[in-house]
């Protein structure tokens, strides 16, 4: 007998997914644990493997085509079996897949005044060109074609106006402009729209409030050296941010935490989610329990989520049980930047780029490494002074390192 494969529900935020690629064809044979598609959720591309046994009599969802949780993905059974009564028993349909290539539109108003424009005629008789006699006499002075014109006063009659445009535009012999007001239009990804509504109801219903410092990284920077040159242990600034971040939480536990309506929801343990950009937008890897592990544990950790976040083998649950997030721009040459609280957080930190720039020490203009950083807090649950003694203590960290290896 036929059974129905629903579209799956793969993560817990997920409501819809798009079927990225078929690994089997109608009329195919299908084997338990075969992997049968390939599903884009809302946070990955996931393989989903089928559960039953039979030949694929039915496809419900194209590639590239959208279908909410539990909709007909596929039907299995029997070869030649009949599936139209499965077919009409299911409410739901999926939605065809988007365009190959994105559609032109063109989305410019219309002017009131139509731009005069260039138009090729075989008509040698200027007498039949209709224009004012001042038109004229401009066009004789100036020596414009009239008929190349077309006239924006009535019936298309030619006005001074538009000789007046004509002029500007052969002003500048030489330098040709191709008129185009298209533009085109692309579906976003079941990703990028998960990305809008999140942030978006972030940013428009926690109350932020950003408190920045600039914290001295002379130490960082030595510390980094002897650890790679020294004891062959390769971290990234990045990854002493974590460390001292993950330690930092742990002695201000009102920031590791999550605004609940009616309470307040203090984490007893200290997961960090390291922002992670891919072509399809962002996806936030969870480091679980960095207050315990060694900076190489969170280096290897970090290199591993980036590189398959890239390849979108992320599991869902990976993207799990944050309750802090770090946004580090520095890669990228940004000093500082403020972030959106990614929920259920009650902070995130921006991190910008370390650069070398002249700074008093000891009375004396030296050249330092200052890194910007700036505490995104929701101020429903964590206020200014409590996020000002983190960065205090974030600060300490990082500008003496030896506090976070001990």
């Amino acid at each position: 007998m036929a059974e129905i494969v629903r579209m799956p529900k793969l993560s817990d935020t997920m409501t819809e997914g798009v079927v990225a690629a078929w690994h089997k064809n109608v009329g195919e044979k299908v084997k338990a644990g075969d992997l049968l598609a390939e599903i884009e959720t809302d946070k990955a591309t996931m393989e989903f493997e089928s559960f039953q046994e039979g030949v694929l009599l039915h496809i419900g969802v194209p590639k590239g085509g959208t279908a909410p949780v539990d909709s007909i993905l596929a039907i299995l059974g029997k070869e030649g079996e009949d599936v139209s009564a499965l077919l009409t028993e299911s409410p739901k349909q999926a939605s065809a897949p988007a365009p190959e290539e994105p559609t032109k539109s063109s989305s410019a108003p219309t002017p009131a005044t139509p731009a005069p424009q260039v138009i090729p005629s075989n008509d040698s008789s200027s007498d039949r060109v209709k224009a004012s006699p001042l038109a004229k006499s401009i066009a004789k002075d100036k020596g414009i074609d009239l008929r190349s014109i077309v006239g924006s006063g009535d019936g298309g009659r030619i006005i001074k106006k538009d000789l007046d445009s004509a002029s500007s535009a052969q002003s500048a012999p030489g330098i040709q402009f191709t008129a185009s007001n298209s533009s085109h239009e692309v579906s976003i990804s079941q990703m990028r729209k998960t990305i809008a509504r999140r942030l978006g109801e972030s940013k428009f219903t926690a109350p932020h409030f950003y408190l920045t410092m600039d914290i001295n990284m002379d130490q960082s920077v030595t510390a980094r050296n002897v650890l790679k040159n020294n004891m062959n242990v390769a971290v990234s600034f990045n990854d002493m941010v974590i460390k001292a971040v993950a330690l930092a939480l742990r002695k201000h536990p009102a920031v590791n935490s999550a605004w609940l309506g009616d309470k307040i929801r203090f984490h007893d343990y200290v997961n960090i989610g390291v922002a992670v950009a891919v072509p399809e937008g962002l996806v936030v890897p969870v480091i679980q329990h960095a207050d315990q592990r060694s900076l190489s544990d969170i280096s290897a950790t970090v290199k591993d989520f980036a590189q398959r976040a890239k390849d979108k083998k992320l599991q869902p649950e990976e993207m799990q049980g944050n309750t802090f997030s770090i946004s580090n721009l520095g890669m990228f040459g940004i000093s500082n930047f403020t972030a959106i609280i990614n929920p259920p957080d009650s902070a995130i930190l921006a991190v910008g780029a370390i650069r070398q720039e002249p700074v008093v020490r000891n009375g004396q203009i030296v050249v330092g490494h200052t890194m910007t950083v700036t505490l995104s807090c929701d101020h429903r649950s964590v206020d200014g002074a409590t996020g000002a003694a983190f960065l205090q203590t974030l600060k300490a960290m990082l500008e003496e390192p030896l506090m976070m290896l001990v």
